[in-house]
């Protein structure tokens, strides 16, 4: 079977050199080794994806010269498989609800910083400090049934005692050098969010069950999310999905040594094709070869 590749942007904003480099660096791997490359859609936030961002995107796309299948997934139109993959893994016993606010949860960390260091996730982001595992039935029970805001968390404790060691195959490299078979480390990420009351997914679980379902091969992505690949391998390994082989390649950077976001307004395609860029002119940018 050919190898499977796949590009997911979120329709958010208007694409940048980051994306590319990672979507012509997908559509070169697939071409050179007779694979297939996919386009999805990862429009799972439905407040901030907007239909014309993804016009904008496919739009883009076919400037630089990608080609890709059809039908485009978009994960809006497929809450009901992720739904049935949380209802997988609650099953297990392996998800529990949380209420605090985002708020709430800030006042938690900065009462536990004030008595000591508290842990922080790989990006940065201090773990999950709420007392919801300790709820009684009862008290969780007249919560939901008031409709209290939700979050489905991820037990880490129990799933790694399920999950025994992981590793995945690294083809690219990791932040410190990282190559070949990594030992996957999920606990560092602690309780993450599996499912919202408002949104039965998170980027975690929509990527783990959509690559298995799309039988992507081979995934290519920033350096940014190589740690979060210790989730994606445990919840691959909790759900009985197979886990495709990694390639974590290099951000592109500002002159401030940041790596390009929309957040933070780099200079998006549609505004360099508008000064007279070409897709020629692009892949040079970025660092690859001139196309055949």
């Amino acid at each position: 079977m050919p190898p499977v590749f796949r590009f997911a942007p979120s329709p958010n904003g208007y694409l940048h050199l980051g994306h590319a480099f990672s979507a012509l660096l997908n559509f070169d791997l697939a071409r050179q080794a007779g694979g297939r490359l996919l386009l999805r859609i990862e429009d799972i936030d439905r407040a901030r994806c907007k239909p014309e961002f993804e016009a904008a995107i496919r739009e883009d796309l076919t400037w630089l010269g990608i080609a890709w299948e059809t039908p485009v997934r978009r994960q809006s139109e497929h809450f009901s498989e992720y739904r049935a993959a949380t209802d997988r893994l609650a099953a297990q016993g392996l998800l529990y609800p949380s209420f605090e606010s985002r708020a709430e949860i800030a006042r938690l960390v900065a009462d536990e910083q004030a008595r000591g260091k508290w842990p922080h996730d790989p990006d940065g982001v201090p773990l999950y400090p709420g007392l919801a595992r300790s709820l009684s039935p009862e008290a969780v029970a007249g919560l939901l049934l008031a409709g209290a805001p939700t979050a489905w968390r991820l037990d880490m404790a129990a799933a790694r005692r399920r999950s025994g060691a992981l590793a995945w195959t690294e083809q690219g490299a990791g932040p410190s050098g990282e190559t070949n078979t990594v030992e996957a480390q999920p606990e560092a990420w602690g309780d993450v969010i599996l499912a919202r009351k408002e949104t039965p997914t998170s980027y975690h679980l929509s990527v783990v069950v959509d690559d298995a379902l799309q039988g992507v091969t081979d995934v290519v992505r920033g350096q940014d999310l190589f740690w979060s690949t210790s989730v994606h391998r445990l919840l691959q390994e909790l759900l009985g999905l197979p886990g495709p082989v990694y390639r974590h390649h290099p951000l592109l950077r500002d002159d401030r040594g940041a790596k390009l976001a929309k957040s933070s307004g780099a200079v998006s395609l549609r505004e360099l094709r508008a000064r007279g860029v070409s897709p020629a002119d692009i892949r040079a940018m970025v660092g690859l070869a001139a196309a055949d």
